[in-house]
């Protein structure tokens, strides 16, 4: 059975994301946060990992470039899914008998506009949504609401008040699929994106060359990333994703791109993941 970590608890949109990529059949590690995920991942090569990394309204979660980049870590895959939020409670109350809303900061500015109708109800921060949850579960706190995903509302045993409360439905998380680089094998004629990562020289239309190099050879830049290089004032690591109808072509794409960069580290190649409907 594959051992998949995820950062948070059981019934959150990690392990949702999980399932939804490797089915129901594999035994789930939690991780209290993204540091911690991927040290395990670190000290035990037989795990797979799955980490968000961008989201449709929040925008990248760069920390977690920056882990991937310093990890031995490879990306075999990724996973889509949307958030949608539920405002759950204990069975037998409604709307009206709500006193107190948790969840995580992120979900609650999510659902600002449905959070207005209830101005009864007071707000409270929390570290997770699927941990807003378990604990009106486990207190068999009355009056408490938390806004979290369907997955968590069932596991922990909470009625659903109102569904889909999101402000925007235009909201989704992009999951990366994690292994460690040895236990990695590349199928030719399944894969077609890839994600890199490269330092370019501080002069003029370096990136320019880097974007008519790979438009050449047929491929496709789906989102390119920027971050500094702490200690090297001005200069950049670029993060990009592409995809390809032909492996070969974007094997030579590379090796033209690889002299005109330094750093340059293929990140992942893998079966990109449609997009959901909404």
């Amino acid at each position: 059975m594959k051992q998949v970590t995820i950062q948070g608890i059981a019934g959150c949109f990690h392990e949702t994301a999980a399932h939804r990529f490797f089915g129901r059949d594999i035994e789930v590690i939690p991780c209290e946060s993204f540091e911690v995920l991927f040290e395990r991942l670190a000290q035990d090569s037989s795990l797979l990992g799955i980490a968000a990394i961008e989201n449709t309204i929040a925008g990248s979660l760069l920390p977690n470039h920056e882990l991937l980049s310093r990890s031995r870590l490879k990306i075999i895959g990724e996973e889509k899914i949307r958030i949608s939020h539920m405002v759950c409670a204990l069975p037998g109350q409604t709307l009206a008998d709500i006193e107190e809303v948790r969840s995580h900061p992120i979900a609650l500015m999510q659902c600002g506009d449905f959070l207005k109708s209830m101005p009864h109800a007071r707000i409270v921060e929390r570290d997770d949504t699927a941990g807003s949850a378990r604990e009106i579960a486990e207190g068999r706190l009355p009056h408490t609401a938390a806004i979290c995903g369907e997955d968590a509302a069932q596991l922990y045993g909470l009625e659903i008040l109102a569904r889909a409360v999101e402000t925007n439905r235009h909201n989704f998380t992009r999951f990366l699929i994690l292994a460690d680089e040895d236990q990695v094998t590349i199928d030719p004629d399944t894969v077609n994106k890839a994600s890199l990562r490269f330092t370019l020289p501080h002069t003029q239309g370096s990136l320019s060359k880097i974007l008519t190099v790979l438009s050449f050879y047929d491929i496709n830049l789906t989102k390119i990333q920027s971050l500094p290089i702490i200690g090297r004032e001005w200069e950049y690591q670029f993060y990009i994703d592409v995809t390809f109808d032909n492996y070969v072509r974007y094997r030579q794409s590379v090796e033209a791109v690889r002299p005109l960069t330094s750093d340059f580290t293929v990140l992942g190649e893998y079966r990109a993941c449609p997009n959901p409907e909404i």
